[in-house]
């Protein structure tokens, strides 16, 4: 999700609330703790340079049980965040500690904010060797199309 949709998405909310990919929200007394622009540079398994940025918002909860995030009171944070670290329009990427700090993307199902699993995956599957998995086909797939093939002393081959 980008951080436009986002802002457009808490102009139409009373209240914010973040799920979990177990199902479990994230307690209402939550803060957004940071709003940023990260920039990763680095260099794929196949050698090629590569360059991404995301905007990243830090959920935290503590003991303060009294307050709770507006949806006005984000979108103000966010737009300080844009003006003064030049944040385009990017991909939102959210940290939340469970057992350890974890990243998850964002989605929205029309109550709340999702936060989505991510995957790591190879960038440079053509240059590093790792092959392209191949379909897998039954035998009595094989069987069936045979029909449609040649055969002997048909002439087609």
């Amino acid at each position: 999700m980008k951080l436009s949709q986002v802002k457009t998405i808490l102009g139409t909310l009373d209240t914010i609330a973040f799920q979990l990919p177990n199902g479990k929200l994230v307690p209402n007394h939550f803060h957004v703790t940071e709003v940023g622009k990260i920039t990763k540079n680095f260099i794929d398994c196949g050698g090629t340079v590569r360059k991404e940025e995301v905007v990243n918002f830090q959920l935290w909860d503590s003991i303060d049980y009294d307050h709770r995030l507006h949806p006005e009171k984000l979108v103000h944070i966010i737009e300080l965040s844009e003006k003064v670290l030049e944040i385009g329009d990017l991909e939102i990427e959210v940290e939340y500690q469970g057992e350890t700090i974890q990243k998850f993307g964002l989605d929205f199902d029309g109550t709340n904010f999702l936060l989505a699993t991510r995957h790591t995956d190879c960038l440079a599957k053509d240059n590093c060797g790792i092959p392209t998995e191949k379909p897998r086909i039954k035998l009595s797939q094989l069987q069936e199309t045979s029909a449609d093939s040649c055969t002997p002393n048909s002439g087609c081959c």
